[in-house]
């Protein structure tokens, strides 16, 4: 195996820089770029290198983990083929076919064992590794394999585990989170020396069909990738439409899925302008928004500050049954119980196995002794339990019915949409409402209206929508400027 020089600069000298004799400072690493790169035989030399090479250790456990057991057998074989390949190293190692293991006889590293598992199956208890590679992680079912691994890496002094992969196609993918947490790593905004980024893809300007754009995110453009196979399938890209997104996320290394969203990701994402003081926003008017749902989903409250500047803080709030928060999470394909976990995220895990409205009903007689809430719209949906709760507690609430067909839901859309492009909202980067973003599809009436569709959405949307008619409600209220010829001379 012959390392390019772009895989010992950018990959290979970060990773394994030492700050003191024999101990590295980097803990988790994450690589990524286009397919067709080398990645999963970069794998399997840094595998076999952990396994019985220069940074083995006796009795150490390496894992090679792929998205289902076909991939884990191949990236098996990877390294199976590369210690046949060299006799000093085969001659040291006994291979199991069955098991898919390879354990270390004798040298260095005598007594570690590589197995090779798959991200499908249930995650794993009782490890301890010393390397992890995890192979395609953009592309993993779910995160549990990797938290499993990630949870168990504090039993040795030295260990590594590695993430490469291609992008995921969302934002709610923990592969990217990963990403976007290296990315403030590099920028600064966050001090983690354990933490090491190392990512090639094509910026969301970049012309997709430029050279140059393609060498962003292939290294080993004209090595061992093909120029011209990336000429061909950008052509098709340029000519099936339907092509395009799978270009972008495979070839470019984008954040791309093809689906057409009511708010582009990018969009979205500009109008995190900063974290929100709740205690500053205290005794502000404000304007709110529910949209309860099913017994078992997610309910999003969500309250609208108009600010001096002209912008629009959004403080939302999201409440799920407790009960199987996993078995939720796994369903959505997000990280509820971690989210639950986070501040940022606002979310609160209530007793049981239904949301209860009482509970619900608390939390916004809480907001009401805490902001200045001029109206709240809701939808009529479940909304008779909610007022009994709030006539327990006694509180009035200033509630007004909103519709969620074309009539009310259009204009709320529209007005959405150009607050987002006018990077007037700031949602402080909320992951749930990032989240319902991102899923969020609306859909057409004959006369050209809009409105959002939970139906038609590839996931939960909860947030966006109560953001929606937070947003709306608030417009509704804003005092109306008289034209000068009717105001008093």
């Amino acid at each position: 195996m012959k390392l390019r020089q772009w895989q010992i600069d950018e990959i290979l000298a970060p990773i394994y820089a030492e700050d003191a004799p024999g101990i590295r400072p980097v803990r988790t690493a994450v690589v990524s770029m286009g397919r067709k790169n080398g990645k999963t035989f970069l794998s399997a030399a840094l595998a076999a290198c952990h396994l019985c090479g220069s940074e083995a250790e006796e009795r150490g456990e390496i894992y090679f983990a792929a998205i289902d057991k076909l991939q884990a057998s191949k990236a098996w074989a990877e390294v199976k083929a590369l210690l046949e390949a060299h006799p000093e190293l085969s001659e040291r190692v006994n291979i199991i076919r069955f098991s898919k293991e390879i354990e270390v006889l004798e040298g260095v590293g005598k007594g570690s064992v590589l197995k090779a598992v798959s991200a499908d199956a249930d995650s794993k208890l009782g490890m301890s590794p010393s390397f992890v590679l995890c192979d395609e992680a953009g592309y993993w079912p779910k995160r549990d394999l990797f938290d499993a691994f990630d949870s168990a890496l504090g039993a040795r002094d030295n260990p590594l585990i590695v993430l490469i992969s291609t992008q995921a196609k969302d934002d709610a993918h923990f592969f990217s989170e990963m990403l976007d947490y290296g990315t403030r790593v590099k920028a600064g905004e966050i001090d983690d020396p354990s933490f090491h980024l190392s990512l090639f893809a094509a910026g969301d300007k970049d012309d997709p069909w430029s050279p140059e754009t393609w060498a962003k995110a292939n290294p080993a453009l004209g090595d061992f990738n093909s120029l011209e196979q990336i000429e061909r399938m950008a052509a098709q890209a340029q000519r099936i439409p339907s092509k395009e997104a799978d270009f972008r996320n495979k070839v470019l290394n984008q954040r791309v899925d093809g689906t057409v969203r009511f708010i582009a990701a990018r969009e979205w994402n500009d109008c995190n302008l900063g974290p929100i003081d709740e205690k500053a926003l205290e005794g502000r008017p404000c304007f709110g928004a529910l949209d309860l749902s099913a017994a078992r989903d997610l309910t999003a409250w969500v309250l609208a500050f108009p600010m001096d500047d002209g912008t629009v803080q959004l403080l939302p709030r999201f409440f799920l049954p407790e009960f199987d928060i996993a078995g939720k999470s796994d369903l959505d394909r997000v990280p509820y119980d971690l989210w639950a976990k986070q501040a940022d995220a606002r979310l609160t895990l209530l007793p049981g196995k239904v949301i209860d409205p009482a509970l619900v009903a608390e939390a916004m007689a809480d907001d009401a002794a805490r902001f200045e809430i001029q109206a709240i719209a809701f939808d009529r949906w479940r909304i008779e339990d909610l007022k009994r709760e709030l006539a327990k507690l006694s509180i009035q609430l200033p509630l007004e019915p909103f519709g969620q067909g074309y009539k009310d839901m259009s204009p709320a859309v529209d007005n959405l949409e150009v607050l987002v492009a006018q990077r007037r909202i700031n949602h402080a980067g909320n992951p749930i409402m990032r989240m319902c973003a991102s899923n969020a599809v609306v859909t057409r009436d004959p006369a050209g209206s809009r409105k959002l569709d939970k139906s038609k959405a590839s996931g939960r949307i909860d947030g966006i929508v109560a953001a929606a008619m937070s947003l709306a409600i608030a417009a509704r209220h804003e005092p109306q400027t008289l034209p000068a010829c009717l105001l008093a001379a």
